[in-house]
């Protein structure tokens, strides 16, 4: 008789379930249970308390920095002046990237002409004007060749003769007495404004809700347990945080990064998200930071001149990063149900254990497996009744 005539019409809506042999073996049970309790404190401990698995993640955070410093300080040049954070700060539009001179090598008083080059540049030495190559530039150097070798006194040797600004730039370290010394004590202002899209959620590193606020701002100054979330900054500080002295990086100049954090859990109030800041140096002890400026003005005869300055100070990037966290009930499913799927290994090793590893383990085979013969012809039940309940201990 064919399979459709046997099977009920309605067979498509019968359920299937799975015939379970209870061992009573209390070695093998109490593997099972610490193998539960393992897989049980791994989803709370490790997935949810620790990991946070629970929670969606949004690790990309929109920021802008608006930065704004403030101070004076006496400076050595040759128009003894004082200078404000418009002479010092490079760039002028208070960014995320900030330049703050300390230290300077000042050449004074340069008007376009013809001079010697600097014997020091290898571009430039000659024995003939032939070696002066006219409208060439010197590589490395101050100005264009005109085309002369200029001899020096008493030798065969000379140097090209350029067209530039005139006298060239001088060289070497820079004087340490030139050190702008109040510099430690400039502050900066760091106003940042962050947001997490995927949460819609947006915040400031800076409350401006009252004159409270306004007050309090003018009075302090961070610091990492007085002051955690200040927004106002020594310089002296941050360096000094660093590990790096900041006299002795006046003089040179360094690179330093202001570090700013932003893990929020949003399944807290708004006044827990609060960023963190952390300061590091990036680049090592020796290498410095600086570039040239040059300040512009006419003599008392109306000639155009300049006084060049190379200027040596510290270089700030600040760098903002973070994470927001909130509950999510499809990660707090898929969790618990990808955990918990562990479950059935702990089963499979059990039965591996029952099955093959056991001084008993063909009377387990026989209670666990039923076997039919292909041409038995009578119905499992009849062919194997139930017997009575068998105990043993290993």
């Amino acid at each position: 008789m064919a399979w459709w005539r046997i099977r009920h019409p309605l067979f498509l809506f019968d359920y299937t379930t799975v015939k379970y042999v209870v061992t009573q073996n209390r070695k093998v049970g109490l593997l099972y249970r610490i193998f539960q309790l393992t897989v049980m404190a791994y989803l709370i401990g490790w997935v949810f308390i620790e990991k946070k698995q629970y929670q969606a993640k949004d690790d990309t955070v929109e920021s802008s920095v608006l930065t704004k410093f403030k101070g004076v300080a006496s400076v050595n040049t040759t128009d003894f002046k004082i200078w404000g954070p418009e002479d010092y700060v490079y760039p002028k539009q208070g960014e995320d990237f900030l330049f703050i001179i300390t230290n300077f090598i000042e050449t004074p008083n340069q008007e376009l002409g013809n001079c010697s080059e600097k014997s020091s540049i290898p571009d430039a030495n000659c024995t003939k004007d032939e070696d002066c190559i006219k409208e060439e530039a010197v590589r490395a150097g101050n100005g264009i060749k005109t085309g002369l070798c200029l001899k020096t006194a008493g030798g065969s040797d000379g140097i090209c003769e350029i067209k530039g600004w005139c006298p060239t730039e001088k060289h070497g370290k820079p004087d340490k007495a030139t050190v702008l010394r109040q510099a430690e004590n400039f502050t900066l202002y760091i106003r940042n404004f962050i947001r997490f899209s995927k949460f819609n959620f947006s915040k400031s590193n800076v409350k401006l809700n009252n004159s409270d606020d306004y007050l309090y701002l003018k009075s302090c100054l961070y610091d990492q347990i007085v002051h955690p979330y200040c927004p106002i900054f020594r310089l002296g500080d941050i360096v000094n945080k660093t590990g790096r002295n900041f006299q002795e990086s006046a003089i040179m100049g360094g690179s330093f990064g202001i570090m700013i954090d932003w893990s929020c859990d949003l399944d807290k109030e708004d006044s827990h998200c609060n960023p963190h800041y952390s300061f590091i140096s990036l680049g090592s002890n020796t290498t410095g930071f600086n570039f040239r400026i040059a300040e512009y003005s006419n003599d008392a005869e109306g000639k155009k001149q300049r006084t060049l300055y190379k200027v040596f100070g510290i270089h700030l990037q600040i760098i903002v990063f973070g994470t927001a966290r909130k509950f999510n009930i499809i990660n707090t499913i898929i969790n618990i149900a990808s955990v918990l799927t562990l479950m059935t290994a702990g089963s499979f090793l059990c039965d591996i254990i029952l099955l093959y590893m056991m001084k008993k383990s063909t009377f387990y085979r026989d209670s666990k497996f039923e076997r039919i013969a292909k041409n038995d012809k009578e119905s499992p039940a009849k062919k194997m009744p139930e017997g009575p309940k068998r105990k043993f201990s290993l």
